[in-house]
């Protein structure tokens, strides 16, 4: 049996195993994904571990996804210019780092939503990790123009900076911006998150935007959020975060396998338990 696993701290949230299991039963493949709690102090060897032939490689997430770049042999994909890996790939006892939570993203709006990004005007609300990985994968899906809005102000000029080098037309919107202006917009905060610091809090005031533009919100319990709820309400079309974190893990899938991810089978092993623990949360 080969495994397979995520590293943060915690990890006891995460869906990854209900998800990425089912999807190896489905394709016949004998591999085991576990949750592997990791405290920073145990990083280093855990990522050590990864080498050995059994593992196939691992997940990354929070505190992790910055601190396990020296820890590894080469960067792939989108994973240097986002500043972040979310999957470790074990090839031969080298460990490469990719970040498929951009083109997870960008997959989404396509498949579940039909909205293409090239050509369109997208907002993001929030310059943290998650945004980052999403506005690269936007510069690359070629979006005529980005902006980014945070509570601090230097994070996203500073993100803005970034990603403007890969030729894209990007900046850090000041103060609250005109929602009007945009095809998309996107929360990429953990407001509304349930257990989260603010779960009634709005990122922004998504009732401004022009009705039939496309309200994201990557946060994916509840299910609907505050900001959702606006969006719909105000007449938005609207996209949970479920989907992101489904097609990041059907990339992270195919790049350990080299077999297409079933993805319909991740959905809905993923909904299944979802469903239980809104449940659970409603007693």
């Amino acid at each position: 049996m080969s495994l397979a696993g995520i590293l943060g701290h915690p990890v006891g949230h995460s869906l990854s195993p209900i998800f990425q299991n089912a999807a190896f039963k489905e394709c016949g493949l004998d591999v085991r994904y576990e949750l592997w709690d990791t405290p920073p102090e145990a990083l280093a060897g855990r990522v050590v571990s990864l080498r050995d032939p059994k593992y196939l490689g691992a997940n990354v997430t929070i505190p992790h996804k910055v601190a396990v770049f020296p820890l590894l042999d080469e960067l792939g994909g989108q994973a240097a210019r986002a500043g972040a890996v979310n999957t470790i790939v074990n090839r031969g006892g080298r460990l490469y780092g990719f970040n498929t939570d951009g083109p997870g993203f960008v997959a989404a709006l396509k498949n579940e939503s039909s909205f293409d990004p090239a050509g369109k005007s997208i907002l993001l609300v929030g310059a943290g990790g998650a945004a980052r990985g999403i506005a690269f994968a936007l510069a690359e899906a070629r979006a005529a123009h980005i902006s980014i809005v945070n509570r601090s102000p230097e994070r996203a000029l500073k993100l803005a900076a970034d990603v403007a080098v890969t030729g894209a037309e990007v900046r850090a919107a000041a103060g609250e911006p005109d929602l009007s202006r945009y095809d998309c917009i996107v929360n990429c905060t953990s407001l509304g998150m349930r257990g989260g610091p603010a779960p009634g809090e709005l990122p922004c005031a998504i009732g401004a935007a022009r009705p039939g533009a496309l309200a994201v919100d990557i946060v994916y319990t509840p299910a609907q959020t505050p900001f959702l709820t606006a969006a719909a309400a105000a007449g938005l079309k609207t996209l949970g975060g479920l989907p992101m974190l489904i097609y990041q893990g059907a990339l992270a899938f195919e790049l350990w396998t080299g077999v297409h991810a079933p993805v319909e089978v991740m959905f809905e092993a993923a909904r299944k338990a979802l469903a239980a623990r809104e449940s659970a949360a409603a007693r």
